[in-house]
């Protein structure tokens, strides 16, 4: 009783306490070791085979590039837009031309019709030729002398007459002299019908009575046709 006036602590067990220290589970470190290497693994990656990180200057760079492009793409538009309402103009002043043709060949076929009546009725060469001389007409003015001849083929003649029409006019000078000159020729084709007209200048004091028409076949000498007709006055 005069021992020591500690009193003994009750143990449960021979071995101490039972109470064990709390350890970090195995499961939450293999998470966590697993999200740390993926996400070192993803920064490697984006590193070594991404594409580079932009700097400021680039980013700016990018950024004007980009305005730039949409500042063209609406000028390419609205250029895109006035060629189609120009094309949609075009289209409806086609539609109106193609309106106008066919007007047009409608009168063209009425006109052929009456030439070709007019052609019919015309009287034939006084010599029966073909092509005949069917109609002359010759003025003279300021120097020059006009002319306007109808030479054409019997109906039914498919063959186009490929010749030249020499032309010599006879009349008398100032002086009261006689005499006659060559005019230039000219080359033509006719199948039913052919209107040659133009004018030659006449010399100096030289009148012209009448004038002698002559038609050959190209590279003949034959006179195919011949008709004298009087200056008009």
């Amino acid at each position: 009783m005069l021992g020591s006036s500690k009193r003994a602590v009750f143990k449960p067990t021979a071995y101490g306490s039972s109470r064990r220290k709390r350890r970090v589970p195995r499961w939450l470190v293999l998470l966590l070791t697993g999200i740390a290497l993926g996400a070192g693994g993803l920064l490697f990656l984006q590193k070594s085979y991404g594409p580079p990180r932009l700097t400021v200057e680039q980013s700016e760079q990018l950024h004007y590039d980009l305005n730039s492009a949409n500042v063209d793409k609406q000028r390419l538009q609205g250029q895109l837009n006035q060629v189609t309402r120009d094309l949609e103009d075009t289209r409806q002043k086609e539609g109106s031309l193609d309106s106008r043709v066919a007007t047009l060949q409608t009168q063209v076929d009425k006109l052929e019709k009456d030439i070709a009546l007019f052609a019919d009725a015309m009287p034939p060469d006084p010599r029966g030729t073909s092509p005949g001389i069917r109609s002359a007409e010759f003025t003279v003015s300021d120097g020059q002398l006009r002319h306007f001849v109808l030479i054409m083929q019997d109906k039914g003649k498919d063959t186009t007459f490929k010749g030249t029409m020499e032309m010599v006019a006879a009349g008398r000078y100032s002086n009261g002299r006689s005499g006659s000159i060559d005019l230039p020729s000219t080359t033509f084709d006719v199948e039913r019908y052919a209107y040659i007209n133009g004018q030659s200048e006449l010399p100096a004091g030289f009148t012209p009575r009448q004038i002698t028409i002559r038609i050959k076949a190209e590279g003949s000498e034959r006179v195919s046709a011949t008709r004298t007709i009087f200056v008009s006055r």
